[in-house]
């Protein structure tokens, strides 16, 4: 894996690097609350309580052991062991292993027309202590279907959704300059990005920012919006991934609302969807207990020890956990009421989030024609949506066509919708678990996408 972007999204180094930058709320009620696709239900050895009925409706399905280990639930579709075992073939050898080469433990969950058709959990989602150093198997905690992961970059589809909303209701502009709304937003060339752009990653802004060492945090955001664009960098022509694009997408929502980021989530997407397993900062909404059994754990090697429940980027953290790229925790059904919303042009569960035209042209290619520049991914196109990832093979596998989208994050979380097959996947690893630099996420997400285009026309 190149080192060069993702040794900045969320390496876990804050106190040795100095241009820090994002992956790629307290959005949520009372702690553990079910949310719509975790319906509650008899808890088994699992901790499983997850259901989506016809059209993402809650249902009560029971849990069962998969022939191929881990925890499936009952009712699900033939390929289900099937994914189930391919995921297995990513976890640690052994107990004893101490390198994985994928991940510690998964959660996948896929939905066939609003309908689950596999909804697995394997291996644990914490097996690591800071060090890292293996932990004993009884200080270990066991994957479990509901369990909440740091959603890392996966985070941008829920700033843009926020910021689309503003959109539906007049209050911004996707042509207007940045500047019209954020003042602060300072730089030579940077009166020429257009809120649009920093959705389509065309904007010019590099990946990350640089706020270590600043005094507090309104110095840090200072930072971030008079961040400078790329050396060479016009506005508008070239796709340049850029968390820095979404950090300030998240205070134009700040901006025209005024809530917080995560007030902003909370009141808009999570509370009327009823995602009570959504949001940011989880110590702040989930109980002790809560967190002990269902949160799944990040770094394990860096100056800010074990992380498990704080965000894993650097720059999240740093600007308190709440910021438009990374910091969203999520459980795999909330995420993939997410991919449901929008397969379903806005609405979920009778309530619309966002006008149908709005999602049409969130999910339109906006970057037709121009070149990508990511040195990651020499072969990456530049199709983007307002927010979200469209048509790349690398981590869609089979799945991906001109129709297919979704998004990626650093920590190993993924959300893959494919119209064409009414498809939903919600596929949650914690490969960064201990050491982000042991293994690639990408290779298990385009085998997943794979076997379901196999299985699924």
């Amino acid at each position: 894996m190149s080192l060069a972007r993702r040794t900045l999204l969320g390496a876990g180094l804050a106190a040795a690097t100095s241009a820090l930058t994002g992956c790629g709320d307290n959005g949520a009620a009372g702690p553990g609350a079910a949310s719509p696709g975790e319906a509650m239900a008899a808890t088994g050895a699992s901790g499983n309580r997850e259901g989506f009925g016809s059209a993402g409706n809650p249902r009560r399905p029971s849990a069962t052991a998969s022939p191929n280990g881990g925890a499936v639930e009952a009712g699900q579709a033939r390929y289900a062991p099937d994914v189930t075992a391919l995921l297995r073939q990513h976890l640690p050898a052994t107990p004893q292993t101490v390198q994985h080469k994928g991940f510690p433990g998964a959660v996948a969950l896929v939905l066939v027309d609003g309908e689950k058709t596999v909804h697995t959990a394997v291996g644990e989602a914490l097996r690591y202590g800071a060090g890292p150093k293996l932990l004993p198997a009884a200080q270990r905690v066991a994957m479990r279907p509901d369990s909440v992961f740091d959603l890392a970059s996966v985070t941008k589809v829920y700033t843009a959704i926020l910021l689309l909303q503003q959109v539906d209701k007049g209050r911004v502009d996707l042509g207007a300059p940045v500047r019209d709304y954020l003042p602060a937003f300072t730089g030579a060339g940077k009166e020429r990005v257009t809120v649009e752009m920093l959705l389509t990653h065309t904007s010019g802004l590099p990946v990350g920012a640089k706020v270590t060492g600043l005094p507090d945090n309104a110095a840090r955001w200072s930072a971030v919006l008079s961040t400078p664009l790329v050396a060479g960098a016009v506005p508008g022509t070239t796709f340049r991934y850029s968390s820095v694009g979404l950090m300030v997408a998240g205070k134009i929502v700040e901006k025209v609302t005024g809530l917080r980021l995560d007030q902003a989530l909370k009141r808009n997407l999570t509370g009327p969807l009823g995602l009570w397993n959504t949001g940011f900062n989880p110590d702040g909404w989930m109980s002790a207990a809560t967190k002990a059994s269902r949160l799944v754990a990040t770094d394990a090697r860096s100056s800010r020890g074990l992380l498990r429940g704080t965000v894993h980027d650097d720059v999240a953290n740093h600007l308190g956990g709440v910021a438009g790229h990374a910091g969203v925790f999520a459980s795999a059904a909330d995420l993939a009421v997410i991919g449901q919303l929008l397969l379903n042009e806005g609405t979920y569960g009778g309530k619309r989030i966002l006008a149908a035209a709005t999602v049409r042209r969130m999910l339109t290619d906006h970057n037709v024609g121009k070149p990508a520049i990511d040195p990651e991914r020499p072969n990456r196109t530049a199709a983007h949506g307002l927010g979200v990832v469209l048509n790349q093979s690398w981590f869609m596998g089979r799945l991906a066509s001109a129709r297919t989208f979704g998004h990626t994050g650093f920590a190993g979380p993924s959300l893959l919708v494919a119209p064409d097959r009414k498809l939903v996947l919600a596929l949650l690893t914690n490969r960064a678990h201990p050491n982000w630099s042991w293994s690639d996420p990408d290779p298990v997400r385009a085998a997943v996408g794979d076997l379901l285009a196999r299985e699924i026309n």
